[in-house]
């Protein structure tokens, strides 16, 4: 019998609060669980790196996925650049561009940000109005990642403050990347 999949949220800058979506997977979804950062405001992206690869050890020999926002994609590329152990796939939404000018210098070793190609299944999921992002950069990174690109129109930077509590379609983009590993 197969096990259940174990699906790790990667938060970004600040962490997400009580009424992100991340946070509400994690407490409707047995199977999901934070990674913790010891620093949310002025990160260290290799301390988040060793962070994502002790989680995803920890899981042994359970499928891992990671359901990772803004500046935890870009922590998730870096982190996929360097040959740790596979996971199962990864929703990449609304990847921040640590790499545009305004970016939080208070945040280190987020750029440049990793544009190889990952080494397993992402759906990079954007909108057409994102601070943090243009939806040209993140088709970019899509392309350059090999993921699948998913614009959901207006949606700003697809957290809590934009309207995304409760958010079934990315449930179903992570439900794609769980059933395409059966």
């Amino acid at each position: 019998m197969a096990k259940e999949p174990l699906i790790l949220t990667v938060p970004g800058l600040w962490n997400s609060g009580p009424k992100h979506w991340q946070s509400l997977w994690e407490r409707s979804l047995l199977n999901c669980r934070r990674i913790e950062q010891a620093e949310w405001t002025a990160p260290r992206c290799a301390d988040w790196i060793a962070n994502i690869d002790a989680a995803v050890a920890v899981a042994g020999d359970i499928p891992v996925f990671l359901a990772a926002h803004s500046a935890g994609c870009i922590a998730v590329a870096h982190w996929a650049q360097n040959g740790r152990k596979a996971v199962g796939g990864a929703l990449l939404v609304a990847p921040a561009d640590s790499e545009r000018k305004g970016y939080p210098e208070a945040a280190q070793g987020f750029r440049p940000i990793n544009l190889a190609k990952l080494p397993f299944p992402t759906i990079v999921v954007a909108s057409n109005d994102d601070p943090w992002l243009s939806v040209e950069r993140a088709m970019y990174f899509a392309e350059s990642w090999g993921s699948r690109f998913v614009n959901i129109g207006k949606g700003g930077h697809i957290n809590a403050d934009a309207g995304f509590g409760p958010w079934p379609q990315g449930e179903q983009l992570l439900q794609e990347l769980l059933s395409n590993d059966s």
